[in-house]
């Protein structure tokens, strides 16, 4: 199977799973599901997007020879907290954005309160999934992933490194201090996903530090792929808009060192990370093409 093929096959079924958790169906032990929040939750989760983040869940745990359901939920657990972030971070407070994987943002199809309530749920759906006794791994593998989910989401990680950025629209950092948000902002999720797959694997320490250092390395290589097309890609391409660090005056990478030097650094990133997944021979091939496809992308 291709990376493509395979990267399509996860998406599909992830999005199959999200689907039904987020069915119009109460779970165990809740009263109801408010109609117009549900539908609000689901334009923030179900409008596309690459589900790259539940890919290396789901990728990470096979090598490892994780349980694949397990890694389903635990990848779509993932998506409602990455999609949590980007519901909140379009708003008129934050990013102020009108358009999200070509479509209007949730605040714009329905209206702010109802945008915070959405990203709210979605971040608390997130560790119900993982806590879940559907989510078939011993407690302890679930409390381990419940607790690295909390740090990486937290002030330590993606929320943290967003107040970072939102404070770099008036005081632009330094190189350091542009990779400290970057490694928090974006990188922490990405980290948690590579990581999870040895934490469902039942994994010794080793493997899973190896596998979250693959996920800092394409976690950077991400962030920079990511401000690169921030200035040469278009909106309809990138299906949100285009130029707004340069915009907003917030200092990058890219910004700082040149496009030239970070097409180079990202062809460095891939090589680093493909460096760590030696040990695995074969296998980790698909790996290796997901730290290509990140630098690479297009979108």
């Amino acid at each position: 199977m291709t990376f493509e093929t395979r990267l399509r096959d996860n998406a599909a079924r992830t999005e199959a799973l999200l689907g039904d958790l987020l069915s119009s169906n109460p779970r165990t032990d809740e009263i109801t599901r408010p109609e117009n929040l549900l539908n609000a939750m689901r334009h923030g989760v179900l409008n596309g997007g690459k589900r790259l983040r539940p890919f290396l869940v789901i990728e990470t745990a096979a090598l490892l020879g994780g349980d694949a359901t397990a890694a389903l939920h635990v990848g779509a657990a993932l998506e409602c907290l990455h999609c949590y972030s980007l519901v909140h971070d379009d708003l008129p407070a934050m990013d102020n954005d009108d358009l999200r994987r070509g479509q209007p943002t949730v605040h714009r199809k329905f209206d702010e309160a109802t945008a915070i309530l959405a990203g709210d749920s979605l971040l608390t759906l997130a560790f119900d999934i993982i806590a879940s006794p559907e989510t078939t791994l011993p407690d302890d593998r679930r409390a381990t992933l419940v607790l690295a989910l909390a740090k990486a989401a937290g002030i330590g990680g993606m929320a943290g490194g967003q107040a970072l950025d939102l404070a770099a629209e008036s005081q632009a950092p330094d190189e350091g201090g542009v990779i400290t948000l970057q490694a928090m902002k974006t990188g922490a999720l990405i980290r948690f996903a590579c990581e999870a797959g040895a934490i469902i694997a039942g994994s010794i320490s080793t493997e899973r530090t190896r596998l979250r250092s693959y996920g800092e390395k394409i976690g950077l290589a991400f962030q920079l792929a990511d401000d690169l097309l921030d200035l040469t890609s278009d909106a309809a391409t990138m299906g949100k808009a285009t130029g707004k660090d340069a915009a907003r005056g917030k200092g990058t990478l890219v910004a700082l060192r040149g496009s030239d030097w970070g097409r180079s650094r990202l062809r460095e990133l891939v090589s680093e990370a493909s460096d760590l997944l030696t040990p695995y021979g074969k296998r980790a091939d698909i790996l290796i093409e997901t730290a290509r496809f990140v630098a690479e992308r297009k979108n």
